[in-house]
């Protein structure tokens, strides 16, 4: 295990998902993971998650997804280079979510679009 917790969590998830497993306990926890996992459950990417903060872990439900992935190293852009990363890091117009940390808080690609912000760069999935 590294030093970020996102980037782990997220291979734990995608690994599970490669392993045609059902559930996945993450042992280490973020309100950045918390709001990234969130999110993934707006899309359906998660179907649920339940934090035990006694055990300070996550026990999570995988839902429909193929990929997901920390951005390393998390790059800043600005509303008008959100499209640049969004083609890079997904396959297709339609498909998939880029994560941004905003002075909003986490939002999609697409509320970031609408929002006309910019931010860093965190995390995407399809």
């Amino acid at each position: 295990m590294a030093q970020d917790v996102v980037s782990d969590a997220l291979n734990m998830i995608r690994n599970t998902k490669k392993a045609r497993k059902e559930t996945v306990k993450i042992m280490r926890i973020s309100n950045l993971l918390v709001e990234i996992l969130k999110i993934m459950k707006q899309k359906g990417a998660i179907k649920k998650y339940k934090i035990d903060p006694k055990d300070k872990s996550i026990e999570a439900t995988l839902g429909e997804f193929t990929e997901c992935r920390a951005v390393k190293p998390r790059f800043s852009c600005d509303r008008t280079q959100i499209e640049r990363y969004r083609r890079r890091y997904l396959p297709s117009r339609d498909i998939g979510t880029v994560i941004i940390s905003t002075n909003k808080g986490l939002m999609t690609h697409e509320e970031a679009e609408e929002e006309k912000t910019g931010g860093s760069l965190i995390a995407y999935f399809y």
